[in-house]
C-alpha cells in the first residue's frame, strides 16, 4: 500500500515517497540554469514541488503521467505546501496500484450502476424508457459511464464521477417535478441521465485526466447529441416532436450560450435540467474547494477559477471563534406618568418650550455642586418653574419664563420658524 498519501503530509516533513507526474514544466533561473516546475499527485490530491538543484540531470527521464520517486523537503511558500525535490527518479507502471494515484468516487460503481438502472426502470415513457435501455445496454457504453469522471478538474473530477453526479441529479430531479405542477419527470428524467453521455469520449481518464481529440474538436454535447441519434435509429416509431425535446435538452443544458450550448433552454424540462445541473456541480465545487484547499493559515481558501472568488472555511472560522454569551436586554427607558390627558415622558427626554421637564418630574434629583456657577444657574431654574413663589419671580416677570405662549416676541417664543428642540425643521 502506497505511503506517504499527500493529504499526510505535514510541513517541515521529510517526504520519501511515489507520486503521479499531473504536470511538468522547465524553467530557468535567472542564472539560465535549469528547474523543474512540477505538480504531483495521488488518488488524496495534489502537490505543488520545485527542484532547483541538479534539474539538468533528472528533467529529461521523466514525463507527464508518469509515476516518479521523490526525496525532499515539505516546505510552505505563500502558505502553501511546496515540495522541495532533492531526487527524483522514475518508477515502472508494474510497481505502483494505479487506484492509490487516481481520485475515485468513495461509491461502488457497480452498486451506482444498479441504482441507475432502477431510475431507468421506473420511467413510464415507453419511448423514452426503450431509447436509453438501448443506449445502455452498449457493453461499451455501460462500461464507460460507470468509470469516466463528469470533468477534467472541475466538479466530480475522479473515476465514478459521472454516474454519482447523474445519480445525485436524479434524485434532485424527483423532487423538483413533484414541487412544480406540469413538469414531466420522464421528460426530466431521461434529460438527466443523457445530459453528459457524451463526456466518456469527450475525456480521457486511462491515467492522468484530459480531453481526447474529438474532445477537443467538438466537445460533449455534440458528442453526445450524436449518440442519442444513432441509437434512437433502433427504436422504432419514437416520436419526432420527443426526439426534438430530448435534442434540446441536451443541447441546452449549460443554460448560456458563452458557457458552451448553441440554445438556451426553452420550456420547463430544459431550464430545471440546466439549474439542477448547475446547482450539483457548484455545491461540489464548494465542497472540494473547502476539502483539498492546501492554504496553511487563515479560514479562507485559495481563489476558485469556476466559483470565481475565495470561499470560507465554515468549520474553522466558527472552531477559531470564542462563543459569545447572550448579552442581557437594556432596560427600558423609566417612564413618568404625568398628570392625567398628557403624554408620558421618559426620565432621559430633554426641555422644550412645548414639553418641559420640571423638577418635579426629573427621574433623578440633581446632583448637589459647590461651583458659584452651578449655584447661580439652579437659583434661576428655580425662578423659571411654573407656580414658584420665588421673590424673584415677581421681578422678572414672564419674559424670561421658559414656557413663553405662542406670539410672544421673545427669542425662545414658539413663534413661526422657531423649533423649540433647538433646530429649524
Amino acid at each position: 500500500m502506497k505511503s506517504p498519501y499527500i493529504s499526510e503530509l505535514e510541513p517541515n516533513q521529510i517526504v520519501n515517497g511515489t507520486f503521479l507526474v499531473q504536470h511538468k514544466d522547465i524553467r530557468h533561473k535567472k542564472s539560465g540554469d535549469p528547474y523543474l516546475s512540477l505538480a504531483l499527485a495521488d488518488r488524496t490530491g495534489e502537490l505543488d514541488a520545485r527542484m532547483f538543484d541538479n534539474a539538468a540531470e533528472a528533467m529529461n527521464t521523466f514525463e507527464r503521467d508518469d509515476f516518479v520517486r521523490v526525496k525532499g523537503l515539505l516546505q510552505v511558500f505563500q502558505n502553501r505546501p511546496q515540495l522541495s525535490v532533492h531526487k527524483i527518479v522514475p518508477v515502472a507502471e508494474s510497481e505502483v496500484d494505479f487506484a492509490d494515484y487516481f481520485p475515485a468516487s468513495t461509491r461502488n460503481r457497480d452498486e451506482m450502476f444498479q441504482e441507475l438502472c432502477s431510475w431507468i426502470a421506473s420511467i413510464e415513457n415507453p419511448h423514452l424508457k426503450a431509447l436509453i435501455e438501448a443506449i445502455f445496454a452498449d457493453p461499451s457504453i455501460a462500461a464507460a459511464f460507470r468509470t469516466a469522471p463528469a470533468a477534467k478538474s472541475v466538479h466530480h473530477a475522479w473515476l465514478g464521477g459521472l454516474i454519482e453526479h447523474v445519480l445525485s441529479l436524479c434524485r434532485l430531479a424527483k423532487f423538483t417535478a413533484a414541487h412544480y405542477p406540469g413538469v414531466d419527470f420522464d421528460l426530466l428524467l431521461a434529460g438527466v441521465i443523457l445530459h453528459d453521455i457524451g463526456k466518456i469520449k469527450e475525456l480521457t481518464y486511462a491515467r492522468g485526466f484530459g480531453y481526447s481529440t474529438e474532445g477537443q474538436l467538438l466537445g460533449h454535447i455534440t458528442i453526445g447529441v450524436q449518440m442519442v441519434e444513432e441509437k434512437l435509429r433502433q427504436v422504432p416509431g419514437f416520436p419526432g416532436s420527443l426526439r426534438d425535446l430530448l435534442v434540446h435538452m441536451i443541447l441546452s443544458h449549460h443554460g448560456e450560450m458563452e458557457f458552451g450550448s448553441p440554445k438556451v433552454p426553452l420550456f420547463a424540462e430544459a431550464m430545471l435540467l440546466h439549474h439542477l445541473d448547475n446547482l450539483d456541480s457548484k455545491m461540489e465545487i464548494v465542497r472540494g474547494a473547502v476539502e483539498r484547499d492546501r492554504l496553511v493559515a487563515g479560514v479562507w481558501t485559495g481563489y476558485s477559477a469556476p466559483l470565481d472568488r475565495s470561499i470560507l472555511k465554515k468549520r474553522k472560522y466558527l472552531e477559531a471563534q470564542p462563543e459569545k454569551a447572550p448579552q442581557p436586554a437594556a432596560d427600558p427607558p423609566e417612564i413618568h406618568q404625568p398628570a392625567s390627558g398628557a403624554h408620558p415622558i421618559p426620565a432621559t427626554a430633554k426641555p422644550t418650550a412645548s414639553n418641559p421637564v420640571t423638577a418635579n418630574s426629573a427621574a433623578k434629583p440633581a446632583r448637589e455642586t459647590s461651583s458659584p456657577f452651578g449655584a447661580k444657574l439652579k437659583q434661576a431654574l428655580t425662578l423659571n418653574e411654573p407656580g414658584s413663589d420665588h421673590p424673584g419671580n415677581a421681578q422678572h416677570g414672564n419674559a424670561q419664563h421658559l414656557n413663553a405662549q405662542p406670539g410672544n416676541d421673545h427669542p425662545g417664543g414658539d413663534h413661526p420658524g422657531h423649533d423649540p428642540g433647538g433646530s429649524n425643521r
